[in-house]
């Protein structure tokens, strides 16, 4: 999108260029190669198939970030150009703002800490917010950092220690805040809402930035700022579309689908990416296990299980899910060989989501634009772009909206 401020017609173009685009190759982004052995687009692409399968765990980590990059077979070269080109998204202009008292990053990680500087950066209302609403603040260190250059600052969060951590921390810096311990899917959350209140959300997930969206149009608020993350935490078990245009898509996305724009990971350290693979690459030998123990070729969903369970031996990890699943123990199984190919299975896995990760920014922006067609269809003029580097998080994209005062009229 080369500008940051849209019309409705041009957010209901975009949005129909990315649904057609979504819709016409939704059998490559849809199956996910950790559920399936053979994936149903491999018959119809067996030479970009064998080529992905063909390399390495290291190579599918060095193109995990930029898959549109990779110099594969047709016809990935072709999908990431109109990948790339229809999830294209400008930055931001930014402020340049006062400087902030160095105090407020202490207790906030230095990633968060950046992320909410640069989300601070990045709002420009055209009238300045006279009272700041931070919508699942945790502690509140965004709600600070804005109400420090001018209004004052309610804060709602439903766990109390963070309330109670945040309100200490507002008053040790002298920043008059309300910290208000609230369930914001409850309905005595639109108490806190009205023309005069700025709602900011900086990652809330899901349900909880929806609700904030409906909540601000409902009340009538003349301004908000959310950057969505986690489109996956929702209570149905298939998305519910916002605007009238998405409610016409034949679009049906599963809370699964939802799921795609959240594999991006920029963050994760070199420790914690050895225990994902450890922990992946044993699930991927059990899940061909189970395949042998059940009689039957289909992956069995396995629960979450706790970092302890990577100490065990390989045999004794098999062993302890299989009982916990259910299934007949196994018997003299060549562990080490089963083992390897659970690491095989893991290289394989990881490049054939090279193709899905094509998908990811698409598919993300058709949601955030179902969002800002739900506020501009009530009034409000939108503006969308990244508002920090990819690198510092993924989830970068900011909608900004103020309620049109004529058409609100």
């Amino acid at each position: 999108m080369s500008s940051n401020s849209f019309s409705y017609s041009q957010l209901a173009e975009r949005f129909r260029q990315l649904d057609a685009f979504l819709v016409r190759h939704q059998a490559l982004w849809r199956p996910r190669p950790f559920t399936h052995m053979q994936l149903p687009w491999e018959a119809d692409h067996p030479h970009l198939a064998q080529w992905l399968r063909s390399r390495s765990l290291d190579d599918a980590e060095a193109a995990h970030n930029h898959p549109a990059e990779l110099a594969a077979p047709a016809p990935f070269p072709e999908l990431a150009e109109q990948a790339m080109a229809l999830g294209r998204v400008d930055q931001l202009p930014t402020l340049r703002n006062p400087s902030i008292d160095a105090r407020q990053a202490v207790d906030v990680p230095g990633r968060k800490w950046s992320q909410i500087q640069a989300f601070g950066s990045a709002l420009n209302f055209s009238e300045r917010p006279q009272h700041w609403l931070d919508w699942c603040a945790g502690k509140g260190h965004l709600g600070r950092q804005l109400a420090a250059l001018g209004g004052t600052l309610t804060c709602l969060e439903r766990d109390v220690r963070l309330v109670e951590a945040g309100a200490r921390l507002s008053q040790r810096l002298g920043i008059e805040a309300n910290h208000r311990q609230q369930d914001v899917m409850s309905d005595a959350v639109a108490q806190h809402l009205g023309p005069a209140h700025t709602p900011i959300a900086l990652h809330a997930c899901g349900d909880l930035h929806v609700r904030l969206l409906r909540l601000g149009i409902e009340q009538g608020c003349r301004q908000l700022a959310v950057a969505p993350c986690c489109y996956n935490r929702i209570q149905d078990d298939n998305y519910q579309a916002l605007s009238g245009i998405a409610r016409r898509s034949s679009l049906t996305l599963s809370r699964q689908d939802l799921g795609l724009p959240l594999s991006e990971t920029v963050t994760a350290g070199a420790r914690e990416r050895r225990q994902r693979d450890h922990s992946m690459a044993w699930r991927l030998a059990f899940d061909l296990l189970q395949r042998a123990l059940r009689g039957e070729d289909s992956y069995l969903p396995t629960p979450s299980l706790p970092s302890i369970w990577l100490k065990k031996s390989f045999e004794q990890y098999c062993r302890d899910l299989a009982t916990l699943k259910g299934l007949p123990p196994p018997q003299n199984e060549a562990w080490s060989q089963l083992e390897r190919r659970g690491w095989q299975r893991l290289a394989e896995v990881r490049n054939l989501e090279l193709l899905r990760g094509l998908f990811r920014r698409p598919l993300e922006l058709w949601l955030l634009l179902d969002r800002a067609l739900l506020l501009a269809e009530n009034g409000y003029a939108v503006r969308l772009g990244t508002f920090c580097p990819t690198e510092l998080t993924p989830r970068n994209l900011l909608l900004i909206a103020e309620l049109d005062v004529r058409t609100a009229s």
